[in-house]
C-alpha cells in the first residue's frame, strides 16, 4: 500500500481468532465510509491460538491491513505503543478487538478533531455484567479523585488521536488507562464524547480485571506524581538591544 495514508486505525489483539474475520469486514466497511485512505494495524500481543495465522491469510486480499507480532505478550500498553509507532497517517485511531468498540464509530468521531487533538470516547450505556459496571464505576471515581481529571471512562480503547498527540510520547506499563491525561499533560485539548458499547462478539475477556485493581492503582499514584512534577513554563530569548 501507499506510504500516503491519512488514517491509521491501531488494534491490539490476543487470543482473538473467533472475532477476527467479523473484525476485518466490519473495520474495512466502516474505514471507507471515512473518505479517508486508511491502513489498519493489529499488533498480535504473542497470540497462541490461530490469530496471527488468520491474520497472515487475510493481508492477502487486504493491502489496507498490516500485522505486528510481538515476541510474546507484553499487555495492551505495549501493544498500542507498538501501533503507534508503526502508523503512517496523520491521524490514529484505536478500538478493541473484541468489538465491544463499534468500529463504526470511528467515521462518526473524525469531524471532532477540527476543535482538539484528541477524542476519547465514552461507554456511557455499558454492556457488561452488572458486576464489572461497579468494578469500572469505582475505578474511575478513585482515577479521577486520585490524578484530579474529570475524564468519566479514561480506560475506553476507542479513541481518535492527531498524530502530534503521540509523537514523542513515551507510554510505561497500564499506560492505556490514562492517555487522556497524558495527552493533556503534554498541552493538548481533549474531548470526551458518548459512544457506542456493545456485547463481546465471540470469546472471552483477554484483558479484564482480575488480579489488576492493585497493579492499576500503583499506576494511578505514578500518574499524579507525573502530573503534580511535569514541567510547566514559558521562556523567551532575550535579544540585545545594540
Amino acid at each position: 500500500m501507499s506510504q500516503n495514508v491519512e488514517l491509521s486505525l491501531v488494534v491490539p489483539a490476543y487470543n482473538e481468532q473467533e472475532v477476527i474475520p467479523e473484525l476485518l469486514r466490519r473495520v474495512e466497511a466502516a474505514l471507507r465510509n471515512s473518505g479517508k485512505t486508511f491502513e489498519v494495524v493489529i499488533v498480535d500481543d504473542g497470540s497462541t491460538d490461530d490469530t496471527p495465522k488468520i491474520l497472515q491469510e487475510a493481508m492477502r486480499d487486504r493491502p489496507w491491513l498490516r500485522l505486528l507480532r510481538m515476541s510474546r505478550n507484553g499487555g495492551q500498553s505495549a501493544a498500542f505503543d507498538a501501533g503507534f509507532k508503526a502508523a503512517r497517517g496523520n491521524i490514529i485511531a484505536t478500538i478493541d478487538a473484541d468489538l465491544q468498540n463499534d468500529p463504526e464509530e470511528i467515521p462518526r468521531l473524525l469531524p471532532m478533531l477540527d476543535g482538539y487533538d484528541m477524542i476519547t470516547g465514552w461507554r456511557s450505556k455499558r454492556k457488561d455484567s452488572k458486576f464489572r459496571l461497579i468494578q469500572t464505576r469505582i475505578a474511575n471515581r478513585v482515577r479521577n479523585w486520585i490524578s484530579k481529571e474529570t475524564i468519566n471512562d479514561s480506560a475506553s480503547s476507542l479513541k481518535v488521536y492527531k498524530r502530534h498527540c503521540l509523537d514523542g510520547i513515551h507510554l510505561f506499563a497500564g499506560a492505556h488507562r490514562f492517555m487522556p491525561t497524558l495527552v493533556k499533560m503534554r498541552g493538548f485539548t481533549v474531548l470526551e464524547t458518548p459512544v457506542k458499547h456493545s456485547p463481546r462478539y465471540a470469546g472471552t475477556a483477554k484483558y479484564g480485571f482480575r488480579n489488576r485493581a492493585w497493579r492499576a492503582f500503583v499506576d494511578l499514584l505514578g500518574v499524579r506524581w507525573m502530573k503534580e512534577r511535569w514541567l510547566r513554563y514559558e521562556v523567551n530569548e532575550v535579544k540585545s538591544d545594540i
